[in-house]
């Protein structure tokens, strides 16, 4: 059975990345070298309420690459794959190619 999550508030579902751990030649590479902390965003929340009650979006849109930080967030298993939740706050940036 397909579940799918979608974000409250300011809450951002995210997928994080994992960077190969050997090049194409098969040279293996340092743990140090593959931490890189980003994610690929999979479901976004549609905002929260300002005090005058007005909506304030989530600043990201689902498909783009962003910059997390090294501890947070809440970590969700749906079926065999693993996610996070954040709140948009907790986003540090957006990557681009």
């Amino acid at each position: 059975m397909a579940k799918r999550l979608v974000p409250l508030l300011n809450r951002v579902l995210v997928e994080k990345v994992i960077p190969p751990s050997k090049t194409t030649a098969g040279i293996l590479l340092p743990e140090k070298t593959t931490k890189l902390n980003s994610g690929k965003v999979v479901a976004v929340g549609p905002g929260f309420r300002d005090k005058e009650g007005k909506l304030v979006p989530v600043s990201v849109k689902e498909g783009e690459t962003v910059l997390l930080p090294e501890y947070g967030g809440t970590q969700v298993k749906l079926g065999e794959k693993e996610y996070h939740l954040y709140r948009d706050d907790d986003i540090l940036g957006t990557l681009h190619d």
